[in-house]
């Protein structure tokens, strides 16, 4: 007899994101290995005591560094695959079902901080990265063409991981989206 699966969503689950996260899985290692507690002190200065609460600087990085790790060129792509992947909102330290931060977060802390100290403190979480063996080459894209590779170990160093984040930086910086003319509008006629 021929089977058929039918789906019917449940109400209640029980459900422990951290139970569905293999042991060997990539972001839960990088969970397990990784500081980011010095992003509180080194970003302290930039938020007052009143007011609506940020991001957490933590989970800022955490998102970027997804980006970097996933080759992911814009925020809005960043935002979107986290919310599609376990392991990343694991990671995160969010939960399904949990809102992950608007894509227009990010670029918004960036430019709170600036583009020297985001770079600064990027290089220091990929210095992490580099020093507990998570990452040892730069990002790669294939385009469909063919490209001999220099596949030895040993050419890699910490200086191209490096620089490579102030390229990603950059990247990042490019793709900010530009509020659009309808919306610039909106707040001249809110204004008034």
């Amino acid at each position: 007899m021929q089977g058929r699966k039918t789906y019917q969503e449940k109400l209640f689950i029980h459900f422990q994101l951290s139970d569905y996260v293999p042991a060997d899985n990539f972001y839960r290692r990088l969970k397990e290995m990784l500081d980011f507690d010095f992003l509180y002190a080194s970003t302290a200065g930039y938020y007052g005591r009143e007011g609506q609460k940020s991001i957490d600087p933590v989970v800022f990085m955490k998102l970027v560094l997804v980006g970097y790790l996933e080759n992911l060129g814009s925020d809005r792509r960043i935002v979107s695959a986290a919310g599609m992947r376990m392991d990343i909102l694991y990671f995160l330290g969010y939960d399904l079902g949990e809102e992950l931060p608007w894509h227009s977060t990010l670029s918004r802390t960036r430019q709170l901080y600036g583009q020297e100290v985001f770079c600064e403190l990027f290089k220091r979480v990929l210095g992490q990265c580099i020093e507990k063996g998570m990452i040892s080459g730069r990002r790669q894209a294939v385009d469909g063409v063919y490209v001999k590779a220099n596949a030895s170990l040993d050419s890699m160093v910490r200086k191209d991981i490096l620089e490579d984040a102030e390229n990603y930086a950059r990247e990042l910086k490019e793709n900010e989206e530009s509020p659009s003319p309808r919306s610039v509008e909106m707040k001249k006629t809110k204004d008034r």
